[in-house]
């Protein structure tokens, strides 16, 4: 096969795939671009007349909620302290206003944090709210079971824990979901969840609508296939343990927690800085600060898809180790030792 041409029968697969991933039997949208224009066509189609209950522990979740006003929605923001996952206490105090929709980012990569999805998903289910998670940072580091948990609208992407490329994101809607739906405009539109229902769904699931990137289909086609022969359940095992690695190589570089282990990301590790040391001057290869308010104070150790492996943990811990001004070798043994454990 050309890699300059993707078959039309070839796409109905690939959603079916990412629904076994998931955890679903909802309809599966592809969307041609990266998840944050999937995150976008959702509070697009989703938003006129809705009231929200927005979770917003990142700047992704201020951009949803944006999004969502721009539709027509009415917004409440619930934001934690900077840089730290909210509470279920916390939403379960904010649910007691009467809201549509719930949305929520399940993994931060710009902190390195979890929200606690299980527990607000049963909170939504509870009152009849539609919920609506981004996914994208967790999709295949933590557990995500769209049909158990009751989820309405998932957002994923390839480019994280599967390893692939960001050109191509995905969308689970549920039947409650859809009947909220906007309708189609005057014109097809990439931002209109109606238009993929019509061009792609009602069509018998064949040729997606526009000029597809074959190539992008392609590198899809075969992360996919790498995390079936993987299985999604070795991933998220490989996954929690770079984390836990990771998670134990800072501990004893630095003798503190940015959040604990349970409230904490498997792709990302965030490291709390020793009091005076800015992110900024230790930032170096895979090491970054965190993004947004207080992303100063900490160093994130990246251990997303292909990373998720020891020697990538270990590298990066010795690299931190030395800008820090630290002897590695305590780190370097305790991710050691996590990883085996």
């Amino acid at each position: 096969m050309s890699e300059c041409v993707f078959p039309p029968t070839g796409y109905a697969p690939l959603a079916d795939a990412i629904g076994r991933i998931l955890g679903t039997r909802n309809d599966v949208l592809l969307i041609q671009a990266e998840a944050a224009v999937a995150l976008e066509a959702v509070a697009a189609s989703l938003g006129a007349g809705a009231r929200v209950l927005n979770v917003v522990t990142s700047l992704y979740g201020r951009w949803l909620g944006e999004w969502l006003r721009r539709a027509g929605a009415e917004v409440t923001d619930l934001a934690p302290e900077p840089g730290q996952p909210v509470t279920a206490r916390a939403v379960e105090a904010a649910l007691a206003a009467r809201y549509d929709m719930l949305a929520l980012v399940h993994a931060e990569s710009a902190y390195g944090i979890l929200n606690p999805l299980e527990e607000i998903a049963a909170l939504a289910r509870a009152r009849g709210v539609l919920l609506v998670v981004d996914a994208v940072a967790s999709v295949g580091g933590h557990a995500l079971a769209v049909d158990d948990l009751g989820i309405d609208v998932a957002v994923i992407g390839p480019q994280k824990a599967l390893g692939g490329s960001a050109g191509v994101s995905a969308v689970s809607v549920s039947p409650a979901a859809w009947a909220r739906v906007a309708p189609r405009g005057p014109a097809p539109s990439i931002l209109s969840l109606a238009d993929q229902r019509a061009l792609w769904l009602d069509a018998g699931r064949g040729a997606l609508p526009g000029t597809p990137s074959a190539l992008e289909f392609h590198a899809l086609a075969q992360a996919l296939q790498r995390a079936e022969a993987e299985g999604i359940a070795a991933i998220r095992a490989r996954h929690a343990r770079a984390a836990r690695a990771a998670r134990a190589g800072a501990l004893a570089l630095t003798g503190r927690e940015w959040v604990a282990p349970e409230r904490a990301s498997n792709l990302v590790t965030a490291v709390a800085l020793p009091e005076g040391v800015s992110a900024a001057g230790l930032a170096q290869g895979e090491l970054s600060a965190g993004v947004g308010p207080g992303g100063e104070r900490l160093i994130r150790l990246n251990h997303t898809g292909p990373r998720a492996r020891l020697d990538a943990v270990l590298g990066d811990l010795a690299v931190l180790g030395r800008a820090l001004g630290v002897a590695p070798g305590a780190a370097l043994a305790a991710a050691e030792g996590a990883w085996h454990a």
